[in-house]
């Protein structure tokens, strides 16, 4: 009887530790807080059109997708991203972001992690001012390093049909 007791407890025991992923619990408020900030350099980045902190931001790989408002604005890879950032460097002046209604998650190990966020986008254009009212931005951050990362973002217009 005393041996079957042993063998229960070491089978039970055994079974408690298989149930540990390996996994340290994630404080899931502070891997917001850190993405929230990746998000405001983000915006400050485009801002000061910065192309170094665009550099930090962004996950340099060739798999990584970025979806513009225009209608063939599909970038891989973050040579193509880089190149559109530039782009809009050397063309719109004065740019202001507004983001609201900001959600963040995480997933359960804290390396994975998805937004969504409305944003007004304001800038100079051709010496015209435009401004861009409720933009959807979207995207997927992935913890390399200990370093959040953008690896693919959307941003679209909501369609506003006419009476």
């Amino acid at each position: 009887m005393k041996k079957l007791f042993y063998f229960f407890v070491i089978i039970g025991i055994v079974q408690i530790s298989a149930c540990d992923e390996g996994h340290e619990k994630v404080d899931k408020a502070k891997e917001i807080e850190a993405i929230k900030l990746v998000l405001e350099k983000y915006a400050l980045a485009n801002e000061n059109q910065d192309m170094g902190l665009i550099e930090d931001i962004w996950c340099p790989s060739e798999s990584i997708v970025s979806f513009g408002t225009e209608g063939d604005e599909k970038l891989i890879g973050f040579k193509n991203i880089k190149i559109a950032v530039q782009n809009q460097f050397d063309t719109f002046s004065d740019t202001y972001i507004t983001p609201s209604d900001q959600i963040i998650e995480v997933n359960e190990a804290g390396n994975t992690a998805w937004f969504s966020e409305i944003i007004n986008y304001n800038f100079i254009l051709n010496s015209k001012a435009v401004s861009f009212e409720g933009l959807r931005y979207t995207g997927v951050l992935v913890k390399r390093d200990g370093k959040w990362k953008l690896v693919q973002t959307h941003m679209s217009v909501p369609y506003v049909s006419e009476p």
